[in-house]
């Protein structure tokens, strides 16, 4: 998503390989993929991030995400 990251390729590369595995393994259609995958940042951003950066955050997340698909 990110064209400039502070994370090797080859860690991203190999997380999401194992996360599009779990994806195929359970054969979920692109809308279920995207709520369980936007389900998992929401929980990132609440059990990780203080209250008062999780909307800054979760707006930077969306705005990486619009830019992506340009």
């Amino acid at each position: 998503m990110a064209s400039n990251s502070k994370f090797q390729d080859k860690q991203v590369d190999a997380i999401l390989n194992d996360m599009i595995a779990v994806l195929e393994k359970h054969q979920a259609p692109v809308d279920l993929s995207l709520v369980v995958l936007g389900n998992m940042v929401t929980n990132l951003l609440t059990s990780s991030v203080g209250k008062n950066q999780q909307q800054a955050l979760a707006k930077a997340f969306s705005d990486a995400l619009m830019n992506s698909v340009k």
